[in-house]
C-alpha cells in the first residue's frame, strides 16, 4: 500500500466515543459538551457546529434542534431563522477568517449526498482564491492547512460579535 497519509491529528476522531442515533440530536440534548462537540453557537431554534470532517478550516453547519429529514416539513419560523444565521454565518467567515467566498449547500437525502441524511443541516464552507488543487480527485486526500481546535477557538471567540 503506497497511498498513506500520516496525520497524527486526526487520531481523537477514531478513538473517540461514537455517538449512538442522530448526531445532531445528541448535540440537541448535550449543551453541557458544547466545547467538546465543537459548537459554536446554539439558541431555541438552531445551533452552529463544526464540520468534524472540513472541507476547508472553518467549514461548519446550522442545524434545526428539530429532527427532521424533510425541509418541506421544517416551520417556516425556522426556516427563515436558520437563513438569517446563514447571513450572519458568511459575514463571520469573511471577516474573521478572511474568506473570500463562501459555498452554501444543503444535501437533502442520501440519494444527494448526505452523510447525515435523518437530520437536515446546511453547510458553509469558506473559500479562498486558489485553495483548490488536484490531490482530492488524484489523491483522494483532502490537505487541511491549519489546526482544527485553533479554528474552532477562533470562530467561537468570533461567535459574539456576529450572532
Amino acid at each position: 500500500m503506497n497511498d498513506v497519509l500520516y496525520a497524527p491529528w486526526r487520531d481523537e476522531y477514531v478513538t473517540h466515543e461514537k455517538i449512538e442515533g442522530c448526531v445532531f440530536c445528541h448535540i440537541v440534548a448535550h449543551a453541557s459538551d458544547d466545547e467538546k462537540l465543537h459548537v459554536l453557537y446554539r439558541d431555541e431554534y438552531c445551533f452552529m457546529v463544526m464540520n468534524k470532517y472540513p472541507y476547508t478550516p472553518g467549514h461548519f453547519m446550522i442545524i434545526p434542534n428539530m429532527h427532521t429529514d424533510k425541509l418541506e416539513e421544517l416551520p417556516s419560523e425556522t426556516w427563515l431563522h436558520m437563513s438569517a444565521l446563514v447571513q450572519k454565518g458568511v459575514t463571520l467567515l469573511k471577516e474573521g477568517l478572511n474568506a473570500r467566498g463562501v459555498n452554501i449547500g444543503m444535501n437533502l437525502g442520501a440519494a444527494a449526498g448526505a452523510g447525515i441524511a435523518e437530520h437536515i443541516h446546511m453547510h458553509l464552507v469558506p473559500r479562498w482564491e486558489r485553495d483548490t488543487n488536484f490531490i482530492t480527485s488524484i489523491a483522494e486526500t483532502r490537505v487541511y492547512s491549519t489546526d482544527f481546535e485553533k479554528i474552532y477557538k477562533k470562530l467561537k471567540d468570533l461567535v459574539p460579535k456576529y450572532m
